[in-house]
């Protein structure tokens, strides 16, 4: 599959956006004339950097305010063409982009375009030249990419032919099928861009909040179903006009782009086995079982007082590994490890960030396949040295760099505690919480890194996400989004910080760098995990009594229940689907925190909650700027 993006879609100069282009490992490249016309370097030296880069420049663009012009504007436009053909060879492609027509002055009809058209395919077949016509969704008399194709076929020139993009279609709800009907040698180029559904202006929505596909809510894989039922093999290229894109890392922009466009392609062939667009073969998205494990770094001096907190939770000490300094804690169905070994990853993660959770393990129902997709998917693979005896476990690079392992049941990574890990005796006399499971994680990252990491969790694992929610925090808002699959096993939640006042915002800036901050997990009697906890000496996150006052009139709440939660410090919510039931521990480190839940037909995860939540958390920070060890 031959893949394609628009210099506008990244940040930097010239020359920054094709080096990132190139890495992520493009075909080729559309110019975006404004990107050539403030840098430096001639048409002729642009050519050959995008060459030298191992590309091809796909498309130069775009061409406004062509078709229907009255004279002596008319004359004019043509002068125009002229002028871009002789930039365009000496820069070294063969088509240019033609937008439908904006002016007020320009005139409608579509034989009066088309015939603007034919002229001017005569003048670019002189050249070798190639035209395509683009309807933009805001065009004066031309919006609909079946009036531009209508214009492309009466103009009947070989050299003329259709750009379709998904953005210009679909903010439109046109009917994606009559592309089916165009003819695959008049698609000169297919552009795609996904977006948010937002009701407003369709040019501002354009220019501002497109992103890939994948990451927004339009039905692009209906329209990419239509174009390849043309039989249309060419270039799939991104066009993305996004504000937070420009202002982000081309780098990591590229590696997203060319993920979407992998991850479409593949859903297209899953769809359309039939289709001639050549997508590279890999497994399908890997169906996820669970949560396997979650692993913590941590030095000799943090991690008793972690093995304390999880203690109290209920966990016991079951098994060291063999061969490092790594202890096995485990509830239930929950898997934690502590790893204070002064090798490797682990170590080197604890360095940069402290005591975090820098890594989970999924349970998937092939390990190898789920490696296999994410690499062809443009992850970063893992791999250190083995210690003899340990099995190679496949790994990629996730959130804020920690890791992401595969397990499955299939190979002896199913059997890793008991060929890794030798039993030892726990010695404490705590009773077992009822913890059953992980119900989800919850990553903190950057507000912009949040579209890429839904991008890689949907791409790589049986997946589907849910509309972003505003949480509510003292100091701000975070944005949160959930990446789950259909059966609950998996539930990912991610919170993007915009500003280091808000919770969220403190556990980045104080950990340096995104990642895990918190663990929910699940019991099936949140009541008595409660009485349990309480034994154990486990002390609860407290909640302020006037949530209580207005939980008990907001909801209904009999007074004796509405006295049992405020006892236990259990916050409450209630959907169309049942009721949730949330416990929270105090901060641990610089914002790290547990949670248990009990879910009666409930989906969500407490959002209206979190405010009060944050709020409590937030009176056990550290103060900013106090030493880590005070």
């Amino acid at each position: 599959m031959k893949t394609s993006i628009a210099t506008v879609s990244l940040s930097g100069d010239l020359r920054d956006k094709l080096e990132a282009i190139a890495q992520a490992g493009f075909d080729g490249v559309e110019i975006f004339e404004n990107d050539f016309l403030i840098f430096d370097e001639s048409p002729r030296q642009v050519g050959k950097m995008v060459r030298d880069l191992g590309m091809e420049i796909t498309l130069f663009q775009p061409f406004r305010d062509f078709e229907g012009m009255p004279e002596p504007m008319r004359s004019r436009t043509f002068d125009r063409a002229e002028r871009k053909f002789d930039l365009m060879q000496e820069m070294g492609t063969d088509l240019v982009l033609v937008c439908s027509n904006v002016s007020p002055a320009a005139l409608g009809g579509i034989d009066r375009a088309a015939a603007d058209f034919s002229e001017l395919g005569e003048r670019a077949a002189k050249r070798g030249l190639r035209v395509g016509y683009e309807a933009l969704a805001w065009g004066r008399h031309i919006n609909d990419h079946r009036d531009a194709w209508e214009i492309v076929r009466r103009a009947n020139h070989p050299n003329i032919g259709v750009i379709l993009d998904s953005f210009h279609t679909l903010s439109r709800k046109i009917d994606v099928n009559s592309i089916r009907s165009i003819p695959k040698e008049k698609i000169f180029i297919i552009q795609l861009a996904d977006a948010p559904v937002i009701d407003m202006d369709l040019l501002y929505w354009s220019r501002h909040f497109r992103n890939m596909p994948g990451e927004g809510d339009l039905p692009v894989l209906d329209f990419m179903q239509a174009v390849a039922a043309t039989g249309y093999d060419g270039y799939l290229s991104l066009e993305i006009f996004n504000d937070q894109f420009r202002g982000g890392s081309p780098n990591a922009i590229a590696v997203d782009g060319r993920r979407s466009l992998i991850y479409l392609g593949d859903q297209v062939k899953r769809r359309e086995p039939e289709s001639r667009l050549p997508v590279p073969v890999m497994p399908p998205r890997a169906a996820v079982e669970g949560i396997a494990f979650i692993e913590f770094t941590a030095d000799k001096d943090d991690s008793p007082e972690l093995e304390v907190l999880l203690a109290t939770l209920g966990f016991r000490k079951t098994a060291k590994h063999r061969t490092k300094n790594v202890t096995l804690f485990r509830q239930g169905d929950i898997n934690l490890v502590i790893n204070t070994d002064q090798r490797g990853f682990a170590n080197a993660s604890y360095v940069v960030h402290g005591t975090t959770a820098y890594a989970a393990g999924l349970m998937v129902d092939d390990a190898k396949a789920a490696l296999d997709r994410a690499i062809a998917l443009g992850a970063e693979r893992f791999q250190q040295p083995l210690d003899v005896g340990e099995i190679e476990m496949p790994a990629v690079r996730g959130v804020g760099g920690g890791l992401l392992y595969f397990l499955d049941r299939k190979t002896d990574l199913g059997r890793i505690w008991e060929i890794e890990f030798e039993p030892i005796e726990d010695g404490q006399n705590l009773a077992d919480a009822g913890l059953l499971s992980i119900d989800h994680m919850a990553q903190t990252m950057k507000y912009e890194e949040l579209l890429t990491w839904l991008l890689f969790y949907t791409s790589i694992l049986d997946t589907r996400k849910t509309p972003m929610v505003d949480i509510i925090d003292p100091s701000g808002v975070v944005r949160s989004q959930v990446v789950e699959n259909e059966e609950g096993s998996l539930r990912v939640t991610m919170n993007g910080a915009e500003n280091r006042n808000t919770l969220a915002g403190h556990f980045i800036a104080e950990t340096f760098g995104s990642g895990i901050q918190h663990l929910a997990f699940k019991t099936d009697d949140i009541f008595a995990t409660a009485k349990a906890l309480a034994a154990n000496g486990f002390v609860s996150l407290t909640i302020s009594p006037n949530y209580y006052d207005d939980l008990e009139a907001r909801f209904g709440l009999d007074a004796d229940f509405a006295e049992r939660l405020k006892a236990s410090n259990i916050l409450y919510d209630r959907d169309d689907h049942g009721e949730y039931f949330q416990l929270y521990s105090p901060t641990y480190g610089e914002g790290f925190f547990f949670e248990i839940v009990e879910r009666r037909g409930y989906r969500g995860y407490g959002a209206p909650n979190a405010i009060f939540r944050i709020a409590a958390l937030r009176k056990h920070l550290r103060p900013a700027g106090m030493p880590r060890d005070v």
